[in-house]
């Protein structure tokens, strides 16, 4: 009880305004002793005071007194702004009540703003030792899981090399491609925590030529996935200023995402060219047409199609593709019709037009 009464005389010595709205109320009404007090059912606590008279007038015989209400702005009551003399004093007037009224608004809003001040200096705190959590999680995914996992892949490689036995070589493959996918989850982590702490995904732009990159991407999905045909058309001489491997990334996740969700009796289909200056990638599979608010859920964190059973990763891969995207100063759009849904990036290069033609 003694430490909820001294943190509410804390609140109103806490106003700066306080001294001054109580030397105005004294000056209006010419009562000696004004005060803002703290009320409950069983207190009354005197939380700032302007005594002109230098004591607390006595009780019997007052003849000038008044009290306004100090209300919270959830509407919970606080207490009163008071004042009383023993000798008498015009505190009716319209002017005097209406100024009255006002300080103890002025009060109230007072305290609501530094409640809300108190709140947000606990919510910056709480979210700097947020950042330093965030900051040590990165630092275990990227070196403490990725440090055991590059020994994993060296370990892979060396087996193949030295033991190249034909039965224990599916067993050698199993552990690279659990080990590559780990290894490609920890990158999602990683990228899905930077973006979301504001920082974003850390881009290397420079002038490149992602023709080849784009084409072993291509290699790559069609090692991963050798039962799923992939038909690609990728124009020689794709230069543009980029992060060209982060536009692998994207491709790549756009290609397992078709891959995973298209229809097993089709190909999926990549093309990529240079349009006016602009690259534009497509990405197309044979499926079932998208509803709309699938389509609307594609780009967010965590998203996984409800008819599949959930091998296919951390559903962070879309949302990636859309923050490389929006790192690039490009877009990326979706369509499902006719029986296909295409993905479409673009991206608009600052290289010359020559620049754009193959050598």
């Amino acid at each position: 009880m003694k430490e909820e009464l001294s943190k509410r005389v804390e609140e109103i010595q806490a106003i700066s305004a306080v001294p001054k709205i109580l030397e105005t109320v004294a000056a209006m009404t010419g009562l000696r002793f004004v005060c803002i007090a703290h009320v409950t059912d069983d207190s009354w606590t005197a939380c700032a005071v302007l005594d002109c008279a230098h004591h607390t007038p006595r009780i019997d015989g007052f003849q000038s007194y008044f009290s306004i209400p100090i209300f919270r702005a959830d509407g919970a009551y606080f207490g009163t702004l008071c004042g009383l003399d023993p000798e008498p004093a015009r505190l009716t007037d319209s002017v005097t009540v209406s100024t009255m009224h006002l300080f103890a608004d002025l009060v109230s809003k007072q305290l609501d703003a530094d409640n809300k001040l108190v709140e947000a200096r606990a919510d910056l705190s709480s979210e700097r030792e947020t950042a330093e959590l965030r900051e040590q999680f990165i630092a275990v995914l990227g070196h403490d899981l990725r440090t055991p996992l590059g020994s994993i892949l060296l370990g892979t490689d060396l087996l193949a090399l030295e033991h190249p036995d034909p039965e224990s070589r599916p067993i050698v493959e199993r552990i690279r491609s659990s080990a590559t996918r780990m290894a490609a989850l920890v990158d999602d982590v990683l990228d899905f925590t930077r973006g979301r702490m504001g920082a974003g995904i850390p881009m290397r732009l420079r002038d490149a030529d992602v023709e080849g990159t784009l084409e072993q991407v291509v290699d790559e999905m069609r090692g991963l996935y050798p039962q799923r045909p992939i038909e690609a058309t990728i124009a020689p001489g794709l230069w543009l200023r980029c992060d060209p491997e982060r536009v692998a990334q994207l491709l790549s996740n756009l290609l397992k995402n078709a891959l995973v969700h298209g229809s097993d009796d089709a190909p999926v289909r990549v093309a990529a060219s240079m349009v006016k200056g602009e690259l534009v990638l497509s990405v197309a599979n044979a499926g079932a047409e998208l509803p709309q608010g699938v389509i609307d859920g594609l780009f967010k964190p965590y998203w996984r199609a409800a008819s599949r059973s959930g091998d296919e990763g951390l559903g962070l891969g879309l949302y990636i593709v859309e923050q490389i995207a929006r790192a690039h100063g490009g877009t990326i759009e979706v369509s499902s019709k006719g029986g296909a849904t295409v993905f479409l990036f673009r991206l608009v290069t600052s290289l010359p037009e020559h620049v754009h033609q193959a050598p």
